[in-house]
């Protein structure tokens, strides 16, 4: 089962998920104090929609940075810690843009 890093909206520290790993409700950021089940950590979270969520049942949560008892929540996890022995996507891509143009 892979293990998967949220980041913290607040100050970026990196929360590790284990699997399948619930985010409870009280659960804040280890770093700063955020509160974790809030919808900027959510993958519906969606500002550019009417109701700033993807899911369409989902009830309106007026401070999206606070905790909620949402049922549809789920973490936006940003980080696989367990793919590819933890390189860093974005320097593979970038390497791999640039080995096209490499005579």
């Amino acid at each position: 089962m892979a293990d998967f890093a949220l980041s913290c909206s607040r100050c970026g520290h990196p929360v590790r998920l284990l699997g399948r790993q619930k985010i409870q409700r009280n659960d804040t950021c280890d770093s700063c104090g955020a509160d974790l089940h809030a919808c900027v950590h959510c993958r519906h979270f969606a500002p550019a929609r009417s109701n700033q969520c993807a899911e369409p049942q989902a009830e309106w949560v007026r401070d999206k940075k606070r905790a909620n008892f949402c049922g549809y929540f789920a973490p936006r996890a940003s980080v696989n810690l367990t793919a590819r022995g933890g390189r860093n996507p974005a320097a593979d891509a970038r390497a791999a843009f640039h080995a096209l143009f490499k005579n």
